[in-house]
């Protein structure tokens, strides 16, 4: 290769380069193949108009089509938010009822203990008065 190949290669897109190009020309193709047409300018106009039309009904199908999923989806993401919430709201509940019931227990084993002890210094103070006379 000279120099002013090896400066301006040609850089290949691949597959996407190529599907881009078939599609630009068979629009083109089609473009041409409906001008060139051996119709006259009414038949062209009318077939032009009927595509239009079609594609237009086309068109608002595929929006109604896409307005009734999005709407779907939305009411299926809020039921969904709806229940983890409840299901959330449900979990805090239990935890803080067990907490309450841990927090009683212990405050009566805490009581029981200090009477416990109580009644062991009585004991103990009793028992060393006796002993003192």
């Amino acid at each position: 290769m000279n120099k002013t190949e090896t400066d301006c290669q040609v850089q290949s897109g691949g597959t996407s380069t190529f599907l881009k190009g078939a599609l630009v020309g068979g629009l083109l193709g089609a473009a041409a193949a409906l001008l060139f047409a051996p119709k006259s300018g009414r038949e062209l106009r009318g077939d032009l108009s009927g595509t239009i039309s079609t594609m237009t009904d086309k068109s608002k199908e595929l929006a109604s089509t896409l307005g009734e999923k999005a709407s779907d989806v939305a009411k299926s993401v809020s039921s969904k938010t709806t229940e983890l919430a409840k299901s959330v709201n449900e979990g805090k509940n239990s935890i803080m009822e067990s907490v309450k019931q841990a927090s009683a227990d212990l405050a009566e084993d805490a009581k029981n203990a200090s009477d416990k002890v109580k009644a062991a210094a009585e004991d103990a103070s009793q028992t060393a008065a006796g002993k003192m006379e």
